[in-house]
């Protein structure tokens, strides 16, 4: 078994040194591994969570079905877009675990993971991050040559985001926009050009923003004690658990509405607009079961009702499209 260190001498270089957990921090519940077994497989899927691709995957879809309305789409282009989104997350989770991975042995909840638990190392988990960046450079490359040239800037986007709690309380929206330029890069996959009106692009990656940012703000809620102690920033450090749920939404709110005016923009038909009107309904069930006070549903806030929803809105697209 191996031998934990003495949290107080632990150290990284943006903090002189991290607190152990001690005193009236309430120890949230441990996170759930998403595959069981102790295969390299199961090892690296649980890494990066890899069953939450489901998250936003189905708007970088979005983009590859509004694509289509001016430009044909096989299934090559499919095929390439799942594993340039699917390699890119990989990229940036799996760097996410190792830029944190001290923090992740402090916290209770997180403490299980991978690296923490010593079921990866820090050179097996970095060796993962760069062949998945070559990947998603590859698969951009095979795309077309707009994707190749903006696939370094993306990659560099999304792979900061990892530093931005040591220096930002809104961390959340870099998340957003890390997700919300998927869809802009599926559409670009297909055309190779952006898009006609030239606003529809931004209002759909906008929308996804704010989701995102929405739903990170929920879970940042179970690690308020957590990152107050270790000088972590977050909404949620800055504004509270009340206020924060608030910002989250009314961010949910112009997710709706962005949707509304990509769809309007984008000239969708009915099942489009009924997709949406289904995923306004899950966003109010998903503010519903969070509460200040009372954050046991926060799982099935984040990961259940944020799965439908882009799942609803991509089968709303793709319906109108093929009806």
């Amino acid at each position: 078994m191996r031998k934990r260190k003495d949290p107080t001498k632990q150290t990284a270089p943006w903090r002189p040194a991290l607190k152990p957990v001690i005193g009236d921090y309430q120890q949230p519940r441990m996170e759930r591994q998403t595959l069981a077994g102790a295969s390299w497989i199961a090892r690296y899927a649980n890494l990066v969570r890899l069953p939450h691709t489901v998250f936003a995957l189905p708007f970088t879809l979005v983009g590859v079905v509004y694509a289509s309305h001016g430009s044909p789409v096989t299934m090559r282009h499919v095929l390439l877009v799942v594993i340039a989104f699917t390699a890119a997350r990989f990229a940036a989770m799996g760097f996410n675990r190792v830029i944190d991975r001290e923090l992740d042995d402090l916290n209770p909840r997180t403490r299980r993971r991978e690296m923490p638990s010593g079921r990866l190392t820090v050179q097996q988990a970095s060796a993962a991050v760069y062949l998945a960046s070559a990947v998603f450079i590859a698969a951009a490359g095979a795309l077309n040559r707009l994707c190749f040239i903006l696939s370094p800037v993306t990659l560099l986007w999304i792979l900061a985001y990892s530093y931005t709690k040591r220096f930002t309380h809104w961390s959340h929206l870099w998340l957003g926009l890390s997700l919300g330029i998927a869809p802009a890069g599926g559409y670009l996959a297909v055309t190779g050009s952006w898009s006609d009106p030239w606003w529809t692009l931004p209002v759909l990656a906008f929308a996804v923003t704010m989701w995102v940012a929405g739903f990170d703000m929920f879970y940042a809620l179970q690690d308020e004690s957590f990152d107050r102690r270790h000088g972590l920033k977050s909404a949620v450090v800055r504004l509270g658990k009340a206020r924060s749920i608030l910002v989250a939404k009314l961010f949910h709110r112009v997710t709706i509405a962005a949707l509304i005016g990509f769809g309007i923009g984008a000239a969708w038909g009915m099942v489009y607009f009924l997709s949406v009107a289904a995923a306004t309904v899950i966003l109010i069930w998903e503010h519903n079961l969070v509460r200040p006070d009372d954050l046991s549903r926060l799982n099935a806030a984040f990961f259940t009702m944020n799965g439908v929803m882009s799942i609803v809105v991509f089968a709303g697209a793709l319906g109108d499209r093929l009806l």
